[in-house]
């Protein structure tokens, strides 16, 4: 596969390979909401007590997902306005599925293994799969034309695949002969970077002989792990009757703890990173889990911006969020850097850089620099420098569809490809007028969405 654009922040705080297992906190506040989900439907009761693995809420809009109790406790659904809270924590082995449950999703008799996709679905595995086109979460009773699992991640600060599979190959290994198990005669394509590695070696010996997994070699650049351009460059088109299922490491580890030992997948591996941080390195957590006490004594600087994910597409968290949420893949914190600077529009120092050669910082070496969340100048008008479209991995024209948005071309953004953009914010990054390419581009392709389905409709 050829690609195109693309580029590799070198950055301070990345996170470390090494694991920390958090201690256990005596309350959990489990958000009622995640980036894709509302888990508007509540299945306690105020003051009840629950077991680990028991269902708090569900989302209806996205078939039942459920948001589960990741330990015992007693439930407060008065003490945080949108949190389930979970107060004097126990912890105790989960049980398992049990087999008389009732089949509510998928019968048997007309999905391919029905009770292992309800397995998923109810363990809480199930909401690591997305569409690999629009990123929701594909219909459990659905049919894909193909299956896309990746081991990467090369977004800034989140937790990466080789840390996820590193202690634990037989259980990926395991889990990809389980997602084939949910499959006819669809491929699975195992995505690996392009690179000389222990762990990629291990890798493609442990499934030598799995003659349904097609391994695919990518360059280790962002964002080259995403799953649209990925499907695009396998020709995978996007059709809603046979979507591409996409799932990450986590999510294999997910699946065969759901289908070998038939109990709830609660545990998360996440990543802490950011130049504000203390020690960046991977988490061994539950969701609900008090994000103050997960901070406490990690941070570098006094005013920082915590990100919900990684440092490039990803928004603060909630001012109101009080827990880890259940799709939550990483911690970034930046310094929160707001005052003005003394030629600062020259970045004339050894810690920032511009992809601009016109800056000072081309001559200085590429060793990792600081980020925080200063703009170091003003925002100017697009001067058409190319930039955008030199890093864009999509082949569009960020800063023309810029301009038709600017005079409200809708229908020329559509018409320049506004909807392959995938939201990596690369153009934003590179972008020396400092104009919010990536919201406009992302804005744009919702307001189509809406266009269109009032068509529908009319």
């Amino acid at each position: 596969m050829k690609f195109r654009g693309g580029y590799n922040l070198r950055v301070k705080g990345r996170p470390s390979a090494a694991v920390e297992v958090l201690p256990e906190p005596d309350t959990l506040y489990l958000p009622l909401w995640s980036r894709r989900f509302k888990f508007a439907e509540v299945c306690v009761t105020e003051g009840e007590r629950v077991k680990a693995g028991r269902v708090l809420a569900r989302d209806p809009a996205n078939f039942n997902v459920p948001l589960l109790a990741p330990r015992g406790g007693i439930v407060r659904l008065k003490a945080v306005e949108k949190h389930v809270v979970l107060e004097n924590v126990v912890v105790a082995p989960e049980e398992p599925l049990s087999e008389a449950d009732r089949l509510e999703h998928a019968p048997d008799k007309k999905v391919r293994n029905g009770k292992a996709r309800h397995k998923l679905l109810v363990l809480g595995a199930w909401q690591f799969f997305s569409d690999a086109h629009t990123g929701a979460l594909p219909d459990p009773s659905g049919q894909p034309k193909a299956v896309i699992v990746s081991t990467l991640r090369f977004e800034p600060f989140l937790a990466r695949g080789d840390v996820q599979i590193a202690k634990r190959l037989v259980n990926f290994t395991r889990g990809l002969e389980h997602v084939q198990s949910l499959l006819e005669y669809q491929p699975i394509y195992l995505v690996l970077p392009q690179v000389k590695s222990d762990l990629a070696e291990r890798i493609r010996e442990a499934i030598r002989g799995y003659a349904w997994v097609n391994v695919v070699h990518v360059p280790a650049r962002y964002p080259f792990d995403n799953p649209a351009l990925l499907a695009r460059h396998l020709k995978l088109k996007h059709d809603p009757k046979e979507p591409v299922w996409a799932v990450n490491a986590d999510g294999v580890l997910a699946a065969d703890r759901a289908l070998t030992l038939s109990r709830p997948c609660t545990v998360r591996l996440i990543s802490l990173g950011g130049p504000a941080v203390r020690g960046p390195k991977h988490l061994k957590t539950v969701p609900g889990y008090p994000l103050r006490k997960i901070l406490d004594g990690r941070l570098i600087d006094p005013a920082v911006r915590v990100l919900n994910g990684g440092g490039l597409t990803d928004d603060p968290f909630a001012q109101d969020q009080l827990g880890l949420g259940a799709e939550c893949a990483g911690i970034t914190v930046l310094p929160e850097l707001a005052g003005r600077e003394f030629l600062g529009f020259m970045r004339p120092g050894a810690d920032r850089r511009s992809y601009s050669a016109c800056f000072l910082s081309a001559l200085l070496p590429l060793a990792p620099l600081r980020i925080d969340t200063a703009m170091r100048g003003e925002r100017r008008a697009c001067v058409s420098c190319g930039f955008c479209e030199e890093v864009c991995p999509a082949g569009i024209m960020p800063h023309l569809i810029h301009k038709y948005l600017y005079r409200d071309g809708l229908e020329e953004a559509e018409a320049a490809r506004v909807g392959l953009c995938i939201g990596c914010g690369l153009c934003s990054f590179v972008c020396p007028s400092k104009i919010e390419l990536r919201r406009q581009m992302l804005d744009a392709q919702v307001k189509i969405r809406e266009l269109q389905a009032e068509e529908v409709h009319s």
